[in-house]
């Protein structure tokens, strides 16, 4: 760490990242400098508390501290405020999904790079809704932490890149990462809380990845174990890509709870004596009960070689279920790496040559200017690789709304506009749409006749105290208002009100409902039978346009080329009314929403009329 940075910065061209450790918090602060990622400072804090247990936050004022201490030391040295920053999530209860997209292409036209990431994130929303439907009935929410392209292709061939073909057919293959949704919501609660806004978040494994093993490396099988404190990270090459992601929840950990439990020591103490083990031959401690202990580095290890023997093979079970066998190599990283007698534990365990499972420091990373030397240890390349790897992608990749006082992340996969929000938080749509109160029919001397409902109140949506719609845009901090749709009263009809509604009241001898006589603020039930006795019906209902709808006819529409009845009420059928009538699922997004009238997109609330050609599918 320098006392002052002698070089000039532009504070635009820098980049600040944060990997919030087990034991400790490493920030660094860097820029592009050509294809060189220059090291500009870092600075290092451990938690004086455990604060974390595996990759996980459980005390977020105490993360708070130490990350805001990390963040003050770096802004005093740089000579400005840190406002953005890059952040990692461990690999803790990791889940991945890896899917295939296709779109068909106008071969006369050049691929370019938005419709390249239109297609990874249709990718990515596909994985979304698959791991969905998997955990449903575990109501555990996942989020997207990152992905990978293990593939594209043009006209089915495999490409590097797609930009600037042409061709008719183009294709991608992703593995999406997805962490609970309680893991990514302890960092931004601890990010916000020291005013810093997240605009780069990824998984721990896939930072690492992109600075350890380039992809010059990948056509090799190779493993990369980023080995922490809570948690050992690890990624899989093959055959030029990244073929998997994967997680062991144990590390350094064990290690330092297995020299607390030989040795009767305190956490503090025992952890301060793992680490020593890879530097010092001889140590001299005291237990908790005052008796003092002189050993060496081999008698140390030797007490606890079953710890370090149960961490290689929890990581080498995690490797070979995801890898099908042991890897060509292993590259060990991360603070956890430096447990003596580790490597070549892991190496027992995968049935490979010693020499084939090394720790890796900060040397192997290609393209980087470092000239500090206490950060060139294996436990700093994945600091180093969210820096790296957030810097090429600057623009914020997720958006933070509240909707009706619940906040919810999006995904900034396009332009976001008011309906993503709802689907994202399952709001239903038959909430956004009022219904027409239910109608009254009713028997006059064997006629059916019909009262329709009242009209409801269509959903009200509000974006930042404005009147807005579904599809207007949103954007990072945006409040949103939904005021659900209230559906109409029912048709009433009192006994009085429909004979008043024919307009020749004084022909009427007698009224009997049901075959009795009502009084007049009798008020009609569904169904009722009434029979006028001694009045020109023809006469009367032809003398005065009617207050009250008697129509009995039926509109034929047809939906999808398939034909549909619907009733003709007084007003009309709206274009909702077809659901009533139709097989679809509108409570699950499967893509996005199309729906057409002759030709045409419309709403919900469209009229519709005899004859009407309507198609509605998910795109």
């Amino acid at each position: 760490m320098q006392e002052s940075i002698e070089m000039k910065i532009n504070p635009h061209e820098t980049i600040f990242a944060l990997d919030i450790g087990t034991n400790s918090v490493v920030g660094i602060v860097g820029k592009k400098e050509g294809e060189d990622f220059v090291i500009i400072d870092f600075e290092v804090m451990e938690h004086p508390t455990r604060a974390m247990y595996d990759g996980q936050i459980q005390d977020i004022d105490k993360v708070a501290i130490v990350a805001k201490t990390v963040k003050e030391r770096l802004e005093k040295r740089v000579g400005y405020s840190l406002k953005e920053v890059a952040i990692a999530a461990a690999g803790r209860a990791l889940k991945t999904c890896s899917v295939s997209v296709n779109r068909e292409m106008d071969s006369t036209k050049e691929i370019d790079q938005s419709t390249i990431k239109s297609l990874e994130i249709e990718a990515i929303q596909k994985a979304q809704e698959m791991l969905d439907s998997e955990l449903d009935q575990n109501h555990v929410r996942y989020y997207c932490v990152g992905y990978t392209v293990i593939n594209y292709y043009l006209n089915e061939n495999i490409m590097i890149s797609l930009k600037g073909h042409k061709g008719n057919t183009i294709k991608v293959n992703v593995l999406a990462t997805f962490l609970p949704y309680e893991v990514v919501d302890s960092l931004y609660t601890v990010m916000n809380k020291i005013g810093l806004e997240v605009i780069h978040l990824t998984l721990e494994p896939i930072a690492a990845i992109h600075v350890a093993i380039p992809p010059k490396f990948r056509l090799l099988n190779l493993a990369l174990v980023d080995i922490g404190a809570g948690t050992s990270d690890i990624a899989l090459t093959k055959d030029g890509v990244i073929i998997s992601y994967a997680m062991a929840p144990v590390a350094g950990d064990e290690i330092t709870e297995a020299i607390v439990k030989e040795f009767l020591l305190d956490f503090d103490t025992a952890e301060k004596l793992k680490i020593e083990l890879n530097s010092k031959e001889h140590h001299e401690f005291e237990d908790i009960v005052g008796i003092s202990y002189t050993m060496s580095t081999e008698d140390i290890i030797k007490r606890i070689t079953y710890a370090i023997e149960n961490l290689a093979q929890e990581i080498a079970e995690r490797i070979l279920k995801y890898n099908d066998k042991a890897p060509s190599a292993v590259f060990c990283i991360g603070g956890g790496s430096q447990i003596p007698m580790l490597t070549e534990c892991l190496a027992k365990k995968l049935e490979i040559k010693p020499e084939r499972v090394v720790v890796r420091g900060t040397e192997i990373i290609d393209n980087i200017k470092n000239e500090f030397k206490e950060i060139q240890g294996p436990e700093f390349i994945t600091p180093i690789g969210i820096a790296s790897i957030s810097i090429k992608e600057r623009e914020n990749n997720l958006v933070e709304i509240l909707l009706n006082g619940e906040k919810v992340k999006l995904l900034k996969t396009k332009k976001l506009v008011v309906s993503d929000a709802l689907i994202r938080t399952g709001f239903k749509a038959n909430k956004l749409i009022s219904k027409r109160g239910k109608t009254l029919e009713i028997i006059i001397n064997g006629h059916k006749k019909v009262v329709s409902g009242k009209l409801g109140k269509p959903a009200m949506i509000y974006v930042n105290g404005r009147e807005s719609s579904l599809d207007v845009e949103i954007h990072n901090g945006d409040i949103i208002k939904v005021q659900k749709a209230t559906d109409g009263m029912n048709a009433t009809l009192r006994l009085s009100e429909c004979i008043q509604s024919f307009g020749n009241a004084e022909l009427i001898k007698e009224c009997y409902v049901n075959g009795s006589i009502k009084p007049m603020d009798y008020l009609l039930n569904n169904g009722d039978e009434m029979d006028f006795v001694e009045i020109d019906f023809n006469k009367a209902v032809t003398s005065k346009e009617e207050e009250v709808s008697f129509e009995e006819k039926n509109m034929e529409v047809f939906v999808n080329e398939e034909k549909i009845n619907l009733s003709a009420k007084v007003d009309g059928p709206i274009f909702v009314d077809i659901f009533d009538h139709i097989d679809f699922d509108r409570t699950r997004a499967k893509g996005q929403l199309i729906m057409t009238l002759n030709g045409n997109s419309t709403n919900f609330t469209e009229k519709l009329k005899q004859g009407d050609k309507i198609e509605i599918y998910w795109a």
